[in-house]
């Protein structure tokens, strides 16, 4: 009777945690993968009669599409470029910070973990006046060196180039974080060992530091390329897509074609075209892991 007790407490504990998941995880993903067969709209949504099944056609459809193509191509853009800037900046910072012990540190790791926690919109409004072309300070700046204006969010690859500046110093602090927990945690036994060696800084910071910070600077990868992938809230804000569907991200398709347009079938077939990508870069990551 006890054996069968204790067999039986886990299963409690964990059991509302898998109920929560199931319902607002799972079973969403159950339901969307469904309507992406489909060509549900908004009056099938009021009329289920009316939703046929299309099998692939939506699927076949989106790879015709040059609109989702040029999302997918924005997005890969954003990925190739924002990844190796973020992880490369934060690790960059977290080094820094790490040279300090003091109120200095402390007020730092702050300034640059504030921008993580603050609320999109309110960060767009502040740099959408910083890249205003005739107004904005960044152009002002510019000016001043007798540099001609730089149309931030009126050109399309300057747009792309725009947003990734502003994810990149918005989404620092947390991967900061992190680099920095993983350098402190490094035992300082490895850089004595090395100075009686004799090495100098460098040799330290690629054989002891970075390859002591291996599992961090994964993970850190890992979860930026898929938050990467995932692009919609700086495009969203800042330029709905524009100019002239330059900066549209497959997220951000996906919320058009299902909220903007209806198109819910459209837009869940897109989805899941974007889910399988990031499950395949997500392998990707653990395999050249294990590789190591």
């Amino acid at each position: 009777m006890n054996k069968s007790k204790f067999n039986i407490t886990p299963f409690l504990f964990i059991g509302p945690a898998v109920l929560l998941l199931f319902v607002f995880s799972f079973a969403p993903i159950l339901v969307s993968l469904g309507i992406s067969f489909t060509d549900m709209n908004l009056s099938g949504l009021a009329n289920w009669s009316q939703i046929n099944f299309v099998g692939l056609d939506n699927f076949i459809q989106l790879f015709q599409d040059e609109k989702f193509l040029q999302a997918m191509g924005n997005t890969f853009f954003y990925v190739i470029i924002g990844v190796p800037l973020a992880v490369a900046s934060s690790l960059l910072i977290a080094v820094l910070l790490n040279f300090f012990n003091n109120w200095v540190s402390s007020t730092f790791r702050v300034v640059y973990y504030v921008p993580s926690i603050t609320n999109i919109v309110a960060i767009a409004v502040v740099w959408s006046f910083l890249y205003n072309q005739e107004y904005g300070l960044f152009n002002y700046l510019l000016s001043l060196i007798n540099v001609d204006s730089v149309p931030w969010l009126e050109e399309p690859v300057v747009a792309r180039l725009s947003l990734i500046l502003l994810a990149v110093w918005k989404s620092n602090g947390v991967s900061m974080l992190i680099f920095l927990a993983a350098l402190q945690s490094i035992p300082k036994i490895y850089y004595e060992a090395a100075d009686i060696d004799g090495a100098n800084r460098w040799h330290k910071f690629f054989k002891i530091t970075l390859p002591s910070m291996s599992f961090a600077t994964f993970f850190v990868t890992v979860t930026t390329l898929i938050g990467w992938l995932q692009f919609f809230e700086e495009p969203f804000v800042m330029t709905n897509g524009g100019p002239l569907n330059g900066t549209n991200s497959m997220a951000l398709f996906i919320y058009q074609e299902g909220f903007q347009y209806s198109q819910f079938g459209y837009g869940a077939a897109a989805s899941f075209v974007l889910f399988a990508i990031v499950i395949v870069a997500t392998l990707v990551q653990f395999k050249l892991r294990k590789t190591d």
